[in-house]
């Protein structure tokens, strides 16, 4: 599996993989794909090692400045044929190792119902911090707030 940052000619198979997983919600369109570029976010796909393929994406907002960072995952989708293969996780340790080099905590929502995906968070550090009622539009869903607290900064203490 290859890590590699979100082209703009890869956004419309990200929108296509974003409708296969968010059906009942409103999945995110190419505009919304592109405004995060734009705005400067950290965003990387996945690839298989043998193929130019994307079978998953992730995006991490960063806002703020040095010294005073806050991060926010505001997507990770993967291919449904992808999915338990470890390519969430890759790309949530990726977005992770980025915030720590930020030395920012970092926040997301999450469906209440989607168990896989918390569980996968919690083992990451993630904690459950507040309850978004009727968070996803149209279904109405809930949505869990979760949060990890900042990296600690590392003392460089030469010897």
């Amino acid at each position: 599996m290859r890590l590699e940052p979100l082209r703009r000619k890869d956004i419309p198979r990200c929108v296509e993989i974003e409708k296969i997983l968010f059906p009942g919600d409103s999945p995110w369109s190419a505009y919304a794909f592109h405004a995060e570029l734009d705005a400067g976010g950290h965003y990387l796909v996945a690839r298989p090692a043998e193929s130019d393929e994307v079978v998953g994406y992730a995006g991490l907002a960063i806002v703020g400045r040095r010294g005073d960072y806050e991060t926010s995952i505001h997507t990770i989708g993967v291919d449904p044929a992808w999915q338990r293969n470890g390519v969430g996780t890759a790309l949530l340790k990726a977005l992770l190792d980025r915030a720590d080099e930020l030395v920012a905590p970092v926040f997301l929502e999450v469906r209440t119902d989607n168990e896989a995906a918390i569980a996968l968070y919690e083992r990451h550090g993630f904690e459950r911090v507040g309850l978004r009622k009727r968070y996803y539009q149209p279904s109405g869903a809930d949505a869990y707030t979760m949060a990890r607290p900042r990296a600690q900064v590392r003392d460089e203490v030469a010897g």
